[in-house]
């Protein structure tokens, strides 16, 4: 059984195809879709089992956190807390490439956090914001790839690097559900990844937002 590719518009995203990824989504599924940085695997982030389908599939270390990527900016302040300065990172840089490591709140599972931070982004991409609008949780996500690759800028770049089964292979949990083809990605670059926990905020992964434009 292959994983299954469905090909969205990334202008106008057809209702009925979201609505199909979602129902994948719900019954603990993995997907695969394009962002304004590089492809992302995401599941649905309360349901546990399907968060631990990422990292076996990604072969990625479980004591790296995965990414909440949210379609609303209210969304992203109902599971972190944000100071003055991420409200400020969030009116400049949002929708788009900068994740911000920020508080969580007491109720998020903690197999989402990193010592009471959650990371949290808002990607500028209109196929995944009509995705996540039609979800009534968040999406946890990393790069499709596995640990320590490229990352994917494309739907059969995706298939390529996470070895994707063919007709004939029975598909296991190890194997993503579905890809959306949105069509290449414009940037081969993952989002920026800034602290604000402290007070000195930091930059952990330097990505597209550079430090000059942050300041």
């Amino acid at each position: 059984m292959q994983t299954k590719i469905i090909k969205i518009d990334k202008f106008n995203p057809e209702k009925e195809k979201i609505s199909e990824v979602v129902e994948v989504l719900i019954k603990s599924g993995v997907i695969a879709f394009p962002t304004d940085t590089v492809y992302g695997i995401g599941v649905n982030a309360l349901n546990k089992k399907a968060v631990k389908r990422i990292y076996e599939i990604k072969k990625r270390d479980k004591n790296k956190p995965l990414i909440i990527l949210v379609g609303r900016k209210k969304d992203a302040h109902k599971i972190s807390h944000f100071n003055a300065t991420a409200q400020k990172c969030e009116v400049r840089f949002w929708p788009g490439p900068l994740t911000l490591v920020l508080p969580a709140k007491k109720d998020i599972p903690k197999y989402l956090t990193y010592n009471g931070t959650i990371g949290i982004r808002m990607p500028n991409n209109k196929i995944f914001i009509a995705l996540a609008k039609s979800c009534e949780f968040p999406i946890a996500t990393t790069s499709a790839n596995l640990s320590g690759e490229t990352s994917a800028t494309s739907a059969q770049e995706v298939a390529e690097k996470l070895g994707l089964p063919g007709e004939a292979s029975a598909k296991t949990d190890e194997d993503i559900d579905l890809i959306i083809d949105g069509g290449r990605t414009k940037s081969n670059v993952a989002s920026t990844v800034l602290n604000l926990t402290s007070k000195t905020p930091k930059i952990i992964r330097q990505g597209k937002i550079t430090l000059k434009q942050i300041k």
